[in-house]
């Protein structure tokens, strides 16, 4: 029987506009390695097969020549540049996997991604073609109308916080991301790659578990949240 073959796409084209700085937040320090090195590190040492990681526009000379030889990175096969929406930076990471059966696509900024959770993505694109990582919501949550009145209080034990990775068979992603791209009325309100799988017409989307460590670094205290769960890991 034929391996399969996982891909995984990181996304690292954000400006990151909330650090309030002049350097992009993947490119941040965070204990002495820039942000988005956590996540491409955690692929480079995971099952996944290949690595597509996507950039912001003109960095794609400075990664190629600093970021991917000094850490010596091996499942790396394309660097490429990304789109003013997340959803662009995405396609073009698509089109850029080479023959994979599944595919990861995780947001760079979320630096604390353990080979536990690829494991269960992966797992979750190969039985059910889509599936998302996140957790049970903590919090008791309301929705408001426009006005900031509270108008409903869902049920808090059938809500979940969403995370990437997300997880889809390829020929399903490819799809819906071909179908999407075609037509821009699609594409209003989409936050998640998940979806535009729901959108698409695609098969029921699966929750797996995740992390409540796994954050994505948004805001400066972000950063110190990060830091502090990294030194509890060691």
């Amino acid at each position: 029987m034929e391996q399969k073959r996982t891909g995984a796409i990181v996304l690292a084209g954000g400006k990151g506009r909330r650090m309030n700085c002049k350097i992009q937040k993947q490119y941040l320090t965070l204990a002495d390695k820039p942000l988005i090195l956590y996540s491409l590190e955690a692929f480079e040492q995971s099952p996944i097969d290949e690595i597509v990681l996507v950039v912001g526009a003109k960095e794609q000379e400075s990664v190629c020549q600093n970021i991917i030889p000094l850490y010596k990175f091996q499942k790396i096969t394309a660097v490429v540049e990304g789109g003013q929406e997340r959803y662009h930076s995405v396609y073009a990471g698509l089109k850029a996997l080479q023959n994979c059966d599944y595919v990861l696509i995780h947001d760079g900024a979320r630096p604390l991604l353990t080979d536990a959770i690829i494991c269960r993505a992966i797992q979750g694109a190969i039985d059910y073609q889509a599936c998302v990582v996140g957790m049970p919501v903590k919090d008791t949550i309301k929705e408001s109308d426009s006005t900031g009145f509270a108008v409903r209080t869902p049920d808090r034990t059938r809500l979940w916080q969403i995370q990437t990775p997300q997880a889809f068979a390829y020929p399903l992603i490819r799809s819906a991301y071909d179908w999407l791209m075609q037509d821009e009325s699609h594409q209003n309100g989409i936050t998640d790659d998940a979806m535009v799988v729901e959108r698409y017409g695609g098969p029921t989307i699966k929750l797996v578990e995740g992390s409540y460590a796994n954050i994505k670094v948004t805001t400066p205290e972000d950063m110190a949240v990060a830091m502090a769960l990294l030194k509890g890991w060691g």
